[in-house]
């Protein structure tokens, strides 16, 4: 039996909680931590500032040398769908290049995989067929279910303007975050399965964390919440 979880795939909502969680884990010793949640050194993988990168990089092309936007439009709205997909595939590559890294560090550490998908865009549904298996072989999600109205409101309330590019302070514009996000495919894409997702042929546990009322914005409520919810997500991780 495995002492560690070798990969936790992190999705919900933007603003549904997931950052607040890996700062809770973060912030736990690391010997409390594999003990209390099976979670070792922990190496995250996030698409946020991969999407980021590129918005600068688009606003330098267009301000600086006035030449076309590559990847989005002056509103900040990809140009193409696929490179939604894309973030996906750079997750992959971006994992196995810390595998080739870690070499007999390996059993240490647990990789985080953190990403949002929203209807519009093709969902998970259409995210999950480009995470390779390599990624996915021992890998569990824990799926943050909030609302959209508690996504728009913990959106509103974490905004720094002065910090869009920071993991805790970024936000998205209402109407943006509307239609991005309002609808999701979460349940479409676990409807007939309690604990398992087939995913590219492999069969990944799962759990969900609801996240209303909002635990993640209190340290004593979280700690308990996540105990309870990573316990189970251990129980069906090692059976």
């Amino acid at each position: 039996m495995k002492s560690l979880f070798d990969k936790i795939i992190l999705l919900g909502r933007p603003a549904s909680g997931k950052s607040e969680i890996i700062h809770y884990l973060k912030n736990t010793p690391i010997d409390e931590r594999e003990k209390r949640f099976h979670i070792g050194e922990l190496i995250e993988i996030d698409d946020f500032p991969m999407l980021w990168t590129w918005f600068e990089e688009d606003a330098i092309l267009e301000k600086i040398f006035k030449k076309p936007r590559l990847h989005s439009d002056s509103a900040g709205y990809f140009l193409e769908e696929y490179l939604w997909h894309l973030l996906i595939e750079r997750i992959s590559l971006d994992y196995q290049k810390s595998v080739r890294d870690l070499k007999d560090t390996k059993e240490k550490i647990t990789h985080l995989i953190e990403f949002s998908r929203g209807t519009e865009h093709g969902g998970y549904k259409e995210a999950f067929k480009h995470l390779s298996k390599e990624l996915l072989e021992n890998s569990a999600i824990l799926y943050v279910n909030v609302t959209f109205e508690e996504s728009l409101r913990k959106n509103r309330k974490r905004f720094n303007p002065d910090k869009p590019d920071s993991i805790l302070e970024h936000g998205l514009p209402d109407a943006k975050l509307e239609r991005l996000y309002k609808n999701v495919d979460w349940e479409e894409v676990t409807a007939g399965t309690k604990t398992h997702l087939n995913i590219n042929g492999i069969e990944v546990p799962y759990i969900g964390f609801e996240n209303i009322p909002s635990k993640t914005d209190d340290p004593e409520l979280l700690g308990p919440a996540l105990d309870e919810v990573i316990t189970k997500l251990w129980n069906l991780y090692n059976n």
